[in-house]
């Protein structure tokens, strides 16, 4: 497989501007190339096909062979060889858990950053922004074996400068640092970034507690993951999103769902609260019975589709996550294809999550 001629490809696609039936097909022809490639590569990948998808050819995107999330817990699966691992992504996971390991090569990372790349632009514009990190310094420490949200900090860092960070490593708020970052750039937009809970917990909660307001009128926030602890505080989004403002004065607010192994290929929320797959991405809402493909308004297992998977097989995955389909192609946004809403995991799936089950 070319893969150099694939992101070619693929990359000529517009964000957020193809209807439903072209991408469908788009990706349909796209996705079954990884299938095949992985069959070939992989002979865990091979073995696990060979038993539970004995089918030819797949005619539709529902039809595609996917992997539970979880397998990712108890097994190695890469299509390069070791010498081809350039970086291995680990997922969240609390004392005691097991944690997916994800083999990344030059080529899947530099799809990861094209296609986020992509994505951000749509939300923030073409220039990077200067940028505050609701989060410490320490979290990036290790750049070769880093977790879930050490990926997350690094990925959206590329869209930043003068990137300075809110909380010291004992995550506290230093907010002379914070104060000394939004007066040099006053004035001018500010990207902001953290994962929801810390942002909840570290930077908003603090901030109410003491009174004090911040002057992000021009700011953009870009969070995720951790919403189970905000729903074990009784927190919604709404209501989240209105405190925020009420001390910050901040408008801009995205909420984005994705999980580390399908690095970049996120779902960004738009201004209507909807979350959207992108052109190189898609969502299936399956009924955790028998798997067979839910419509608008079924709640369901949320499976992910990406394109971006070439050293593992990971292009398409059965999450622990249940979600519901809102519509297709006629979001008030513009954005064409499929828009969805998490509800949350599962009964009795683990706790995990990109803000890697931060804890109190």
């Amino acid at each position: 497989m070319s893969t150099d001629h694939f992101m070619n490809d693929v990359m000529s696609w517009p964000t957020f501007g193809l209807d439903q039936v072209s991408k469908e097909a788009l990706l349909l022809k796209a996705l079954t190339e990884l299938t095949v490639h992985h069959q070939a590569q992989c002979s865990s990948y091979k073995d696990i096909l060979a038993k539970l998808w004995p089918i030819g050819p797949a005619s539709s995107l529902v039809d595609l062979p996917f992997l539970p999330v979880r397998l990712f817990k108890h097994e190695r699966l890469q299509s390069v060889v070791d010498a081809q691992i350039t970086k291995t992504m680990t997922s969240s996971g609390t004392s005691g858990q097991s944690v997916s390991q994800i083999f990344l090569d030059k080529q899947t990372s530099a799809l990861q950053v094209k296609v986020l790349s992509r994505i951000m632009s749509e939300f923030i514009g073409p220039h990077r922004l200067p940028m505050l990190v609701i989060d410490c310094r320490a979290t990036v420490a290790n750049r070769l074996k880093f977790s879930a949200r050490t990926a997350g900090i690094l990925g959206f860092s590329l869209f930043g400068r003068d990137i300075e960070y809110a909380l010291d490593d004992d995550m506290s708020l230093n907010e002379a640092r914070v104060l000394a970052f939004l007066k040099k750039h006053q004035g001018q937009p500010v990207l902001l970034f953290g994962f929801t809970f810390i942002v909840w917990l570290h930077f908003l909660r603090r901030l109410e507690s003491e009174g004090k307001q911040l002057p992000l009128d021009q700011g953009i926030l870009i969070h995720g993951g951790g919403w189970k602890q905000l729903q074990e505080d009784a927190v919604e989004s709404a209501e989240f999103q209105t405190r925020l403002k009420a001390v910050m004065g901040i408008e801009r607010i995205h909420n984005y769902y994705g999980m580390v192994e399908q690095t970049g290929s996120i779902f960004m929320e738009c201004e209507h609260g909807h979350l959207h797959a992108s052109a190189w991405s898609d969502v299936i809402i399956r009924d955790p019975k028998d798997f067979r493909p839910l419509g608008a308004g079924q709640p369901g297992l949320i499976e992910l589709l990406s394109v971006i998977p070439h050293s593992y097989p990971g292009h398409a995955l059965l999450s622990e996550d249940e979600g519901v389909l809102i519509g297709v192609d006629d979001c008030p946004c513009g954005r064409k294809g499929r828009y969805f809403k998490v509800l949350g995991r599962i009964q009795n799936a683990e706790a995990r999550g990109c803000s890697d089950t931060y804890t109190r």
